[in-house]
């Protein structure tokens, strides 16, 4: 997957397009990403023990990795990274726009 967690992220399209989030978690195998303050959904809960409170918590739902652009720390613009060989050996991500690393 081009998206990895503690990315910052921009939304491509749907109802949240245009929003900017911190990646919490992905799931390469269902190809999604959980991203902070996107694609929230509510929850009707119940309390089920006395003293748990209950009502309607909002809980970011996930959303498809194809929906997702990273944003390069740099430049501040959506871009898909490239990837390039350090002079160590290691395989880095670089942005298309101003080849900086990421």
């Amino acid at each position: 997957m081009h998206i990895k967690t503690n990315d910052m992220v921009v939304v491509l399209s749907g109802r949240d397009k245009g929003k900017q989030g911190k990646v919490i978690s992905v799931d390469p195998k269902a190809k999604k990403a959980l991203v902070e303050d996107v694609s929230v959904g509510k929850r009707h809960k119940k309390p089920r023990k006395q003293g748990e409170p209950g009502g309607i918590i909002s809980k970011e739902t996930p959303i498809y990795a194809s929906k997702l652009m990273r944003v390069c720390p740099k430049c501040d613009k959506p871009t898909r990274p490239a990837h390039d060989i350090d002079k160590d050996g290691k395989k880095v991500r670089v942005c298309k726009k101003c080849d900086a690393k990421i």
